[in-house]
């Protein structure tokens, strides 16, 4: 099956590039273009029925596919993670525990843990506390080495105008709680904003600059303006400006804390509500030390400078508490994130940009491990890695990101994909110079069909008029509760990917992206919109 796939994928994608196989839009999709001032050559669109071209229209042109983006990552993941993926946090040290004090540091080690919540630190370090310790005499270590560089948001120019904003969150290996604070704002009363924070966290407070004004409560984001954070010796504040509506209640969450101060703080608020204290201060993993311990594990191992080398890594993990570590560290308590296909859901319904891209990354620093859930790249490949970031071997791939995009074109190489025009900057889609042609979406969706996983894939996908990003679209239409839509949204460019059963119920392939620095987003929702509708109405194949 899968054979036949490859051959089904390499003859669409040959046809296109070199036959310009073309069926025109169609007339309701032409025409809303048409009204809207939208030429047809900054649409690309493609509608598959088995191996049938139903549409074609500038289907061989890269274009920014925004959020349509996570198909590729998604479909990659559980190809290569597998569906018994799941990512981790530990807690380990080389301490001994000596009449409840932990005589040692506390490490924190992040593996791209996207459930790791203000719960499951709670019940990480109730597990922690159960084994009798109640003071950690060292200092509390966070350890987000496994993604290189480690902090890519440190530096990163925001994207819009609104960097506070949960969809603009770049991921790290260790992000707690997403780093986010719930803000509860309410103007009922004495005549100001009262603020408040979810969740509590160690000497962090808000305060409230709004202005009151008359407004309707649920325009309230319009006086919004990004918070500003104080640090005044160890405390944090966060004060909130713009202006608030009278007698409106509202919450948000935003992204403001840098995510050293949000661990830090969050962490040590919720050890001292179990009753723990600890005497020494956070601080984070350097490259010396992750270098030290990765060549320490590929010595063991023999694999120092090994690139494909299968020596496990210095971060692999026991499968329970008590086994040390190649790096002297012993496992205390982990947390494991639910398995792959729940993740994927949860990305796709929502096109959830942070856990897209550390999916991504995922694929560029983990495997998939049946016992274990995951389990980071062997040690010689890490620290080969690293070697080429700091002026070594320029063939390696020198970022996490690097190397999780030569894994998606690998991918595309093994299923007979052309990946020529396709740019990759985080497999998201929130990125101004991503591109994918519209072709090579459809084959990736084609390849997902006769996919094992091909049943958890499509259960990710949006339901047209039922859930996720396509909730509210095209109810009461034929497509409604059958088509299954992964949507993309940008300032220049709307999109569509997925599967639509026709008239007679036979699955179709559609995908359509538009690119025009004047759409309104409405309107090229339903120019869009129109080309499911019509296919799930269809019923025959357009002549070519």
């Amino acid at each position: 099956m899968r054979v036949t796939m490859r051959l089904r994928t390499l003859a669409l994608v040959g046809l296109f590039v070199f036959t310009g196989a073309r069926a025109e839009l169609p007339e309701p999709v032409a025409r809303l273009a048409y009204a809207a001032g939208i030429p047809e050559e900054a649409i690309g669109a493609i509608v598959l029925r088995g191996d049938t071209i139903l549409v074609s229209n500038e289907a061989d042109r890269p274009m920014l596919p925004a959020s349509t983006m996570k198909v590729i990552t998604s479909v990659v993941a559980l190809d290569q993670l597998g569906p018994a993926f799941r990512g981790r946090t530990e807690l380990r040290s080389s301490g001994d525990i000596v009449n409840g004090t932990l005589k040692g540091d506390l490490l924190v080690r992040g593996g791209a843990d996207l459930d790791f919540t203000e719960d499951a630190l709670v019940h990480l370090l109730e597990r922690l506390r159960a084994q009798g310790v109640r003071r950690i005499a060292g200092d509390l270590v966070l350890d987000r080495q496994l993604f290189q560089p480690p902090r890519a948001d440190v530096g990163k120019p925001q994207f819009d105008e609104a960097p506070e904003a949960y969809y603009n969150v770049i991921p790290d290996a260790l992000l707690l709680n997403m780093n986010l604070l719930t803000v509860d704002m309410d103007s009922h009363g004495n005549g100001a904003v009262k603020a408040a924070i979810l969740p509590e966290l160690d000497r962090v407070d808000v305060r409230s600059g709004q202005a009151l004004v008359n407004a309707d409560c649920a325009a309230w984001e319009d006086g919004w303006k990004p918070p500003t954070v104080a640090r005044n010796g160890g405390r944090l504040t966060v004060t909130l400006h713009g202006t608030f509506p009278r007698n409106c209640r509202q919450s948000y969450r935003i992204n403001v804390l840098d995510r050293d101060d949000y661990a830090d703080r969050l962490f040590r608020a919720t050890w001292k509500r179990l009753g723990g204290t600890i005497a020494g201060k956070t601080r984070t993993v350097d490259l010396a030390e992750h270098t030290s311990a990765l060549a320490a594990a590929a010595a063991a191992q023999g694999a120092i400078g090994s690139a494909d080398g299968t020596a496990s890594s210095a971060a692999s993990s026991s499968s329970s508490p008590g086994g040390t570590d190649v790096d002297g560290t012993r496992l205390l308590a982990q947390h494991l994130s639910r398995a792959l296909p729940e993740l994927v859901r949860d990305t796709m319904k929502v096109s959830d940009n942070a856990w897209a891209r550390t999916l991504f990354l995922s694929l560029g620093s983990l495997q998939g491990d049946e016992t274990l859930g995951s389990r980071p790249l062997p040690a010689g490949q890490r620290l080969a890695m690293l070697m080429a970031a700091n002026g070594g071997d320029t063939s390696m791939p020198s970022s996490t990101q690097a190397r999780a995009e030569a894994v998606v074109r690998d991918w595309f190489k093994r299923h007979g994909i052309d990946d020529s025009g396709m740019v990759v900057e985080n497999g998201s889609g929130l990125s101004r110079i991503e591109r994918l042609r519209p072709v090579q979406l459809a084959a990736v969706l084609a390849a997902a069909e006769e996919s094992p996983w091909a049943p958890e894939f499509q259960a990710s996908l949006p339901i047209v008029g039922v859930d996720g990003t396509m909730k509210r679209r095209l109810k009461g239409t034929v497509a409604a509760s059958r088509a299954r839509i992964k949507t993309g949204t940008l300032r220049s460019g709307v999109a569509v990917a997925g599967y639509v059963p026709d008239a007679n119920g036979e699955q179709c392939i559609v995908v359509a992206i538009i690119n025009h620095d004047n759409i309104d987003h409405a309107t090229g929702r339903g120019i869009v919109d129109a080309l499911i509708e019509w296919t799930a109405n269809s019923s025959a194949a357009s002549p070519m």
